[in-house]
């Protein structure tokens, strides 16, 4: 049990083909340390900052209709989801590309990307945040925005 965070040394095994590397190079450590395991470390990015980087993301690559719903302590699912439309499937393939590449570059550690291939409606699931882009007829048709018109702190943004 390790009781200090920085107290992350382990012992190194040596098999045979390590011995003889170790006695060929006698300064080598005899020790490997493990990354700082600090609390901060294993935290992922806050969600609504997540969101608000999403939403900036589709702003810049020209979505319409960016809606954003916090559902944290609403939904156990997610703490915010954003919904957007492009104006045909290759406008909407190309926000879920831009999307999840700046999810990951921001930390969000499994970023899942769903029909990508047609593109009438990508979901793109980065755990406690999900973003749906539609084509605008696809969007129209589900209508997910009246899942959520009766939440009583229903702060959308809208662009």
């Amino acid at each position: 049990m390790i009781n200090n965070p920085k107290d992350t040394t382990l012992p190194v095994s040596k098999s045979p083909r390590t011995r003889k590397k170790a006695e060929a190079a006698p300064d080598t450590a005899t020790a490997i340390t493990t990354p700082d395991a600090s609390p901060s470390a294993a935290l992922s990015p806050d969600p609504l900052e997540l969101a608000r980087l999403v939403a900036q993301q589709l702003d810049d690559d020209k979505a319409e209709n960016i809606l954003t719903i916090p559902l944290a302590g609403k939904s156990p699912m997610a703490d915010a989801m954003i919904v957007a439309s492009g104006r045909s499937a290759r406008h909407v393939s190309a926000l879920a590309d831009h999307v999840a590449r700046k999810l990951k570059e921001a930390g969000a550690s499994q970023v899942r990307v769903e029909g990508l291939p047609n593109a009438d409606w990508v979901l793109i699931d980065a755990g406690d945040v999900i973003v749906h882009i539609f084509r605008p007829e696809v969007r129209e048709f589900y209508n997910l925005e009246r899942l959520w018109e009766n939440t009583p702190e229903k702060q959308l943004s809208t662009r």
